[in-house]
């Protein structure tokens, strides 16, 4: 059974109120055994956003008038090695310099509840640069001569107006002609998997069994499996089902935490880790507040995950996972229980109770655009942390073009602009003061959607 008990409102507030700096300070404080993950952490590729590097003009048409922005194709380098063209699904919010982005599925991203979300991927797959044979592409649009820097306006044009709904104009006439084709062209295509998951990203048990299966999902050939050094000296092995050790493993693959009897309790962790393309269409959204990136190319590239295993003698065993929801408007936090006695947490001013051989999922609500930073602790130093911002919808309100970088940053530098300096800036220069007062004010008062999460100890925990 899972059961909710409501606690006392003034706890609830305590917590609402906080902000996410002292939020940080108070989970910092908690213990040296804190699991740091910026959630969703589905596996995949991690990049940083280098800046928009092969572009045209475009003219956004909005309530306040034209804006001239710059329409092309921005650059990743990939942690570890690769580098990753991509399109911007997100036209009124503003890019930081250096931002830190990783891989997601469409369920995490603005592309949640897009009807056209599959027409995009259809651009993407059927225009530049997957299609780099410029004059073929001319041919099919009628556009007239294609250079890189058009063929690139062109498919972003189209593309906002499936990902924005976007009233917006390429500057060239050929490039103009390009984005209408595609528009007009444009069929429904499923999303692409993903690069590389872990499946569950969290296992639990009891010392002397084999923890798992974790399912390895992934479009490379081959996957290194890499467990943690300090596990592999006190006994707990990485192995397949047969309890044989595992270096490598391929789609499909299950591994297994093998645990000797007897072990002291504890937890530990595996990193899954290949090279490989990551498919057209996988969307990349920021680890702090930058516009939402769509795959559009990729050189073989560097993708890992993460799966975690904690075990015990007895008494309660959790396992921690969490993903974003966007279609609920939160973070999902799912925990399972593989010991012989209940795990009860403490979850936005509720009270959770996992039994013995469950597993439920709770929704953490979070509004749109703020941070959220939260722990869950079990018994024997059991920590789990989880923080992220929800970026869910595309702007409503026309802002900074997006080929400016953001005045006040959350993570990236806000030097410089990514879209080279020579385009227009209009509609931004005045807002400046105003957008970074609200950026900074978000960052303070982001505290509403900050929630401090704690294992209520039973009896035997503390033994």
């Amino acid at each position: 059974m899972f059961s909710v008990r409501r606690r006392g409102s003034a706890r609830l507030a305590a917590a609402v109120v906080a902000s996410g700096l002292v939020a940080a300070g108070v989970i910092a404080a908690a213990g040296p055994a804190v699991a740091d993950d910026a959630t969703p952490s589905p596996g995949g590729a991690t990049a940083t956003l280098e800046g928009l590097k092969t572009f045209d003009e475009a003219v956004i048409t909005n309530e306040g008038g034209e804006q001239k922005v710059g329409a092309g194709l921005f650059e990743m380098t990939v942690d570890g090695g690769g580098t990753l063209q991509t399109y911007c699904i997100d036209i009124h919010n503003p890019t930081q310099s250096k931002a830190q982005y990783q891989e997601k599925p469409w369920s995490a991203t603005s592309l949640h509840n897009n009807a056209d979300a599959g027409k995009i991927r259809w651009i993407l797959q059927n225009s530049y640069p997957q299609v780099n044979d410029l004059s073929k592409l001319a041919a099919a649009a009628d556009s007239g001569t294609l250079t890189e820097k058009t063929a690139a306006a062109g498919t972003q044009v189209a593309i906002w107006r499936f990902s924005d709904q976007a009233r917006v104009e390429a500057v060239d006439p050929a490039a103009e002609k390009l984005a209408d084709y595609l528009q007009q062209k444009a069929q429904d295509l499923d999303e692409p998997k993903a690069s590389l998951t872990l499946d569950p990203p969290a296992v639990s048990g009891k010392s002397g069994d084999r923890l798992g299966p974790i399912t390895v999902h992934t479009d490379a050939a081959n996957v290194t499996v890499s467990p943690d050094p300090a596990s592999e000296a006190s006994g707990v092995k990485v192995v397949d089902k047969t309890g044989k050790p595992v270096a490598s493993v391929t789609n499909g693959g299950e591994l297994f935490f093998d645990v000797p009897k007897g072990a002291a309790d504890g937890s530990t962790s595996l990193t899954a880790q290949a090279t490989t393309t990551v498919p057209v269409g996988r969307a990349f959204a920021s680890r702090t507040r930058s516009q939402t990136q769509i795959l559009a190319g990729s050189s073989e590239s560097t993708v890992s995950a993460t799966a975690t295993a904690n075990w015990a003698k007895k008494g309660p065993i959790p396992a921690l996972s969490a993903e974003k929801n966007c279609a609920e408007g939160g973070v999902d936090v799912t925990a399972s229980n593989e010991g012989d006695e209940p795990f009860t947490f403490e979850l936005a001013g509720s009270e959770h109770t996992i039994e013995a051989g469950k597993s439920e999922t709770v929704t953490v609500p979070v509004k749109e655009d703020q941070s959220y930073d939260f722990t869950i602790t079990g018994p024997n130093g059991f920590e789990k942390h989880f923080s992220g911002v929800l970026d869910c919808r595309t702007a409503e309100t026309p802002g900074t073009p997006s080929s400016e970088a953001s005045p006040a940053t959350a993570g990236g530098s806000s030097e410089g602009s990514t879209g080279g300096g020579d385009l227009a800036q209009t509609g931004s220069s005045n807002a400046t003061p105003v957008i970074a007062g609200i950026a900074i004010a978000l960052l303070v008062l982001g505290g509403g959607t900050v929630f401090f999460l704690r294992k209520r100890k039973t009896t035997s925990a503390d033994e």
